[in-house]
């Protein structure tokens, strides 16, 4: 169930291919080059997916806090729910993309997508039967359930880009898989407003069959979505090698040692097995260098660490002056309505952006352009301290839709080239924890400049760090995005 604030689509992204060394081509044609032969059905169905999950999260998600009000409940509660349902994807995310990154990727979303529809499905019979005002506890419950889900659902999909598009397809993967957020986010909310005007269950009868369709897309994939791995080392290792001098951990450094030095010149066979202590010690070690590769590879790959700045600034930035329009507009007499034409106008210009960004991708250069799209946003977040009408504000957050779509293709396509197919999730699980941590705590920061300084400066603040952001990218992808995708961030 997602929200219906408009995204910098920091999940997403592509730009020319890196410079590489003959062998790093060959490696890359061998795991990339050829997916599999099934590569272009897979394409569109994971599109079907993708869409049809985006549109019934965003009928249902804007027609949530709408219940709650409406089933009498305070805006402290409705904020409860939110705030809870947004930090259990936040946490979760990072975790559940062991598995999907181990081979379970096809397993995961498929799963997800069901119980989801299980969890949505359930408060449409609740709202249905139990006369229109299911319990809190089974509304919390439900929510729960399905962000649980999702944030499985999306750790494993943001992996399967990777596993199914060449690497100058990706472009038009990123942008398509862009294109159906954007139609979801303008289509979203006005459906889900007109079947709640009709029924309060129908948006999350909508929202469940989105998910059916999920997984029968994801269902129908004939590609196996697995990573192909020449070893058995693991992801862990490759992603702190470098703080290892020998790439060995070091309690198995020190299991090693103890069997190969047995006291006393005993016979190794009939050396004790070590206590059980140690065991779960290295288990649990094993475990934790699992959980936290992703981190650990984007700390250490300067490619992967452009672009967390980038989309987790960009995503907090453009949340904080949201809410900041929400609370202007709110000031000046202006009910829902003027809100839900700022978010129609921001869905079309993105899904245009978005629609047009891989052609702009192969006509221009990377680094000219993820520049000039980090400039071109402060003037627009500067204006937005002096505007006053909800048709002002909709052209201006229309711009940065319109112009984001080309930077984020840009920067994700790189983002994807540049992480081992094995750690796909788990890096692509850090960065969207990042960018979503940001966006949550963005509106608070937001309501508490309007609260103590006045309404135009949130703007003028946002106009400050996008400046930084642009001077920082100025010189980041100058550096990162002439060089190339560096050899270790590729597994190779």
């Amino acid at each position: 169930m997602g929200s219906s604030l408009p995204e910098t689509g920091a999940s997403r992204v592509e730009a020319v291919p890196p410079v590489q060394s003959d062998d790093t081509a060959h490696a890359e044609r061998t795991t990339h080059a050829e997916p599999n032969e099934h590569a272009t059905r897979d394409i569109r169905l994971f599109w079907c997916a993708n869409a049809a999950d985006s549109l019934g999260s965003q009928a249902s998600g804007v027609v949530l806090p709408l219940l709650l009000l409406g089933l009498g409940y305070s805006p402290a509660v409705v904020g409860l729910v939110a705030g809870v349902s947004t930090a259990t994807g936040l946490v979760l995310g990072p975790l559940v993309a062991v598995p999907a990154d181990r081979g379970a990727r096809k397993r995961v979303m498929f799963w997800s997508a069901v119980v989801s529809a299980l969890a949505m499905g359930s408060v449409a019979v609740a709202l249905a039967v139990v006369e229109g005002r299911p319990p809190l506890l089974h509304l919390l419950a439900a929510v729960l359930v399905e962000r649980t889900a999702t944030a499985c659902y999306e750790a494993a999909a943001r992996g399967t880009v990777a596993l199914i598009s060449t690497p100058g397809n990706l472009p038009r993967v990123v942008a398509g898989l862009e294109a159906g957020d954007r139609g979801a986010l303008v289509a979203g909310p006005a459906l889900g407003g007109m079947l709640y005007q009709a029924s309060r269950a129908l948006p999350f009868v909508l929202d469940a069959v989105s998910y059916v369709v999920t997984a029968v897309c994801v269902r129908a994939m004939r590609s196996d979505l697995r990573a192909d791995r020449t070893d058995r080392a693991d992801g862990a290792d490759r992603a702190d090698g470098a703080d290892r001098p020998d790439g060995v951990d070091p309690a198995d450094r020190a299991d090693r040692a103890d069997r190969a030095a047995p006291a006393d010149g005993a016979d190794p066979a009939a050396r004790p097995a070590p206590p059980a202590r140690r065991s779960v010690r290295g288990t649990w070690s094993a475990l934790a260098a699992e959980a936290t590769a992703g981190f650990r590879l984007v700390r250490s790959t300067p490619l992967l660490r452009l672009v967390l700045v980038w989309t987790t600034t960009v995503n907090g930035v453009l949340a904080a002056l949201y809410y900041d329009a929400v609370f202007t507009l709110q000031e000046s007499g202006h009910g829902g309505t003027p809100m839900g034409l700022v978010l129609a106008l921001s869905g079309a210009a993105g899904l245009a952006g978005s629609l047009a960004a891989p052609r702009l991708v192969r006509g221009l250069s990377p680094v000219r352009a993820v520049v000039a799209v980090s400039w071109l946003m402060v003037p627009l977040a500067a204006a937005l301290a002096t505007a006053g009408g909800p048709w002002t504000y909709g052209a201006l957050f229309g711009g940065f839709c319109l112009i984001m779509p080309l930077a984020t293709v840009i920067l994700q396509a790189r983002a994807i080239q540049g992480t081992p197919p094995e750690l796909q999730a788990r890096a692509g699980s850090v960065l969207a924890t990042a960018a979503g941590g940001a966006a949550a705590m963005a509106p608070a920061l937001s309501g508490l400049l309007t609260a103590h300084a006045g309404a135009a400066v949130p703007a003028l603040a946002c106009a400050g760090v996008l400046v930084l952001l642009a001077l920082h990218t100025t010189f980041g992808a100058t550096r990162v995005l002439t060089t190339g995708v560096p050899e270790r961030g590729r597994g190779a």
